[in-house]
């Protein structure tokens, strides 16, 4: 086949492995990648209320009810507050070490008899070691801020099961801010916010991927050589 009727026949090839690969993305994933919320910290919607008793009640407590002393704090599924991030961790951690020692011992040659023939520098010996070893270590994180979530679960001693996540597209990067843990009625404030500090078993991810992201870690033969290295 000549070189003229097999580049048609390569184009048209390509236009349908194209065209194949458009109509097999999903319409959610867009030109920039699918940016869907990890499941682990999709937002709770609130259930829809049941339907109401045929008792002629007005009042109906199933209907979501909160005491006068509450106000509008966050109390039922799929409700809303706010995480106010304050972490700030710091640690410090040093270790020092020092022996020595040292010892000798000399014997004099009698200057007569059979032995007379050594010097007194032929029997002397001493020997010493000794070891300093330093250690230290410091650490430290901060990350402030604000991160809305929905409660999750209620559970009967009073606590909340909270998760949420905050996705940011900035300009050449993603950023990406996740929180759960667990959270006492008694933490929340009139305006729906509780301290970072308050959640039990808080499970906090802050990151970025993206140019910049990107331009601040090593290259993949920079880190292979980082991993085999024995220095």
């Amino acid at each position: 086949m000549s070189t003229s009727s097999s580049d048609p026949m390569a184009r048209r090839i390509l236009l349908g492995l194209v065209a194949a690969a458009l109509v097999a993305q999903p319409a959610s994933a867009g030109l920039f990648g699918r940016k869907q919320p990890k499941a682990d910290y999709a937002p709770v919607y609130a259930p829809p209320p049941p339907p109401p008793p045929a008792n002629g009640a007005i009042f109906q407590a199933a209907n979501g009810y909160a005491p006068l002393t509450s106000g509008q704090r966050a109390a039922m599924v799929g409700d809303v507050l706010t995480i106010v991030l304050v972490e700030r961790t710091q640690a410090s951690k040093s270790a020092a070490s020092s022996t020595d020692r040292s010892g000798d011992i000399g014997l004099t040659p009698p200057s007569t008899g059979p032995l007379s023939f050594f010097k007194p520098s032929d029997v002397a010996a001493s020997g010493g070691a000794s070891f300093d070893g330093k250690g230290a270590a410091t650490q430290s994180n901060a990350l402030s801020g604000e991160i809305s979530v929905t409660i999750a679960a209620v559970y009967p001693n009073g606590t909340y099961l909270v998760r949420g996540e905050k996705l940011l597209t900035l300009n050449r990067g993603d950023e990406t801010i996740r929180i759960s843990g667990l959270v006492r009625a008694a933490d929340i404030s009139v305006d729906n916010r509780v301290l970072s500090t308050r959640v039990a078993d808080a499970r906090i991810a802050y990151a970025g991927k993206g140019d910049v992201a990107r331009a601040s870690k090593p290259g993949w033969l920079s880190h292979f050589f980082s991993i085999v290295s024995p220095f």
